[in-house]
């Protein structure tokens, strides 16, 4: 068996179905030849974000696999990379390596060097022997502790070399929880707390911890809120969800981590970020992580919770058993839920409900949710206004209906995201939400979807400008109109053979949403250009020192 053929047929006993990838990369080929299906993108970036997506949908499940050319492609791809690191998404990363004569003379890039800030392993393969051993350390690392991008470089003078007879068996998955005595004080902590708050991130999704975090909540009567990529670990459809929290937050955040006595931070990192809610003083903090090196971080915790979210909410479960052995009243809890976000949503209509042109961007995403079936609806936001416009109000209620992030914030990644969902969910009707700037670094992506059939829905928010951007650079802008930016991109969707539409009057939103979701329906990806003002208005309240 020559290399090639060793590294396809690996893949398809770990279960990989699909190959993202730009050439050359000879793998392409020969996973090809044993119909693991090749997806070709138009630029590196792409197919990473698209893998990312396979790996988060399944909650890793299935692993995202990406490949490209050694040299160039490599150097394009560090960015998607460095986003899975970011975000800690499980994907497998295959760049060809140059020979092995040149793989360390520079200024030739050595993906296996280069990359070993951003991965959570970066191997070379430098013996054909070798790569049943290369491979299981890549695959186990991939389904095993907190996620992240595994690389295996493969030189491009390896390709044939002979590996003998298929020695494979595919890595097993662990999970691990916390020390008993740990979760007995947490328990008693939680169970005397007078104001508890869950705060949910996404680890809850990797665990599938789902069930157990809504016993959780209900059995304390205790609100639940959820970091951006947490967003959809708790129905917020329930009467304890406080909704998600980033950049931007529903005025529930606010108030109830105000008044907490007690945090649990369950399936989260408590990260530092401009797009993550920053946590209160005085709050006796509980944090859960599959991480360690997570605790005391970036924040100080007095009770340290660390393994599976699922396997630390059972265990709390049931030490919490004897101490609260029914569900609390949770009416006076829901009830003042209800009456800030009522109080908050009145605050915000004249946006939503505006009939103003340009449209409000307000407008169209209450529109839309309004349109489509949430649950049965994978959505993701992009960087900048269209994260802060969407996130704290679209209503998720089921599990993994939003594919959040914002610890890093690359413009453009939520095209590649759609696509994948889409890839790893073909029944869902899978949801991109971007703007004039995201479409410029990413767009020429819509050829993908439609060359390779994957009928996503993409909804762009066309201001003419860097909104978001308009507070910082009044000068450049007053001047030079630096800010500016233009296109006709529901035309370029067409050119592309997809399905576009131009929509500038309130009125014209639903119809115009409805002949698109029938396009991908059909088989046809769809992108509806929405002519907005130029918001900057956000949800952002003041947090609590």
């Amino acid at each position: 068996m020559k290399l090639g053929e060793a590294i396809a047929a690996i893949l398809k006993r770990e279960g990989i179905e699909v190959l993202l990838g730009y050439p050359v990369n000879h793998l392409i080929e020969f996973a090809a030849a044993i119909d693991i299906r090749p997806i070709m993108v138009r630029q590196e970036r792409i197919g990473l974000h698209m893998a990312d997506a396979i790996s988060r949908v399944t909650s890793g499940r299935k692993i995202g696999a990406f490949c490209m050319q050694h040299g160039p492609g490599a150097e394009n791809a560090y960015g998607g990379v460095a986003q899975c690191f970011g975000e800690s998404v499980p994907v497998l990363v295959l760049p060809m390596g140059y020979p092995r004569r040149l793989a360390h003379v520079a200024p030739n890039f050595n993906a296996a060097i280069q990359m070993r800030g951003i991965t959570k392993s970066a191997e070379p393969i430098v013996l054909a022997s070798e790569v049943w051993a290369v491979m299981r350390r890549a695959f186990s690392r991939l389904r095993n502790g907190r996620g992240g991008p595994c690389l295996v470089e493969i030189p491009a003078d390896m390709w044939h070399e002979e590996v003998g007879p298929l020695d494979y068996t595919p890595v097993t998955a662990t999970r691990y929880g916390p020390d008993p005595g740990d979760v007995e004080r947490a328990a008693a902590l939680l169970a005397g707390a007078k104001r508890p708050v869950i705060y949910a991130g996404t680890g809850v999704h990797w665990a599938q911890a789902w069930p157990q975090l809504r016993a959780l909540a209900e059995r304390l009567a205790a609100p639940v809120m959820t970091s951006l990529g947490g967003k959809s670990a708790f129905p917020e459809t329930h009467p304890l969800s406080l909704g998600a929290a980033g950049l931007a937050v529903p005025a529930t955040v606010p108030h109830f981590l105000s008044r907490a006595d007690v945090i649990l931070g369950i399936g989260c990192s408590f990260t530092e970020s401009n797009f993550a809610v920053r946590m209160p003083r005085g709050p006796r903090i509980i944090h859960a992580t599959l991480d360690p090196d997570h605790l005391n971080k970036d924040i100080a915790c007095e009770i340290g919770l660390v393994g599976d979210a699922a396997l630390t909410l059972d265990s709390l479960l049931a030490s919490l058993a004897e101490r609260v052995p029914e569900p609390r009243d949770a009416a006076p809890v829901a009830a003042e839920i209800a009456s800030v976000r009522s109080a908050w949503l009145a605050a915000w209509a004249e946006k939503r409900d505006s009939d103003a042109v340009p449209l409000s961007p307000y407008r169209v995403l209450r529109d839309l949710w309004e349109t489509v079936d949430p649950a049965n609806t994978i959505i993701t936001h992009d960087a900048g206004s269209p994260r802060d416009q969407l996130s704290p109000f679209w209503v998720s209620p089921t599990p993994l209906s939003y594919l959040g992030w914002g610890k890093t914030t690359q413009l453009g990644y939520g095209l590649g995201l759609a696509m994948g969902a889409k890839l790893a969910a073909p029944e869902k009707l899978c949801i991109n939400v971007w703007g004039d700037a995201a479409i410029g670094f990413t767009g020429m992506d819509f050829e993908t979807a439609v060359r390779e059939r994957i009928p996503i829905l993409s909804v762009l928010l066309n201001n003419f400008s860097m909104a978001i951007e308009l507070k910082v650079m009044p000068i450049s802008t007053e001047k030079y109109r630096a800010t500016d930016i233009s296109g006709d991109y529901a035309a370029m969707a067409r050119a592309f053979g997809g399905h576009g539409e131009r929509v500038e009057r309130a009125a014209d939103i639903v119809p115009a949403l409805r002949r698109a979701i029938a396009a991908t329906r059909e088989g046809k990806p769809a992108l509806v250009e929405f002519i907005t003002a130029k918001e900057t208005a956000v949800s952002r309240m003041p947090m609590p020192a």
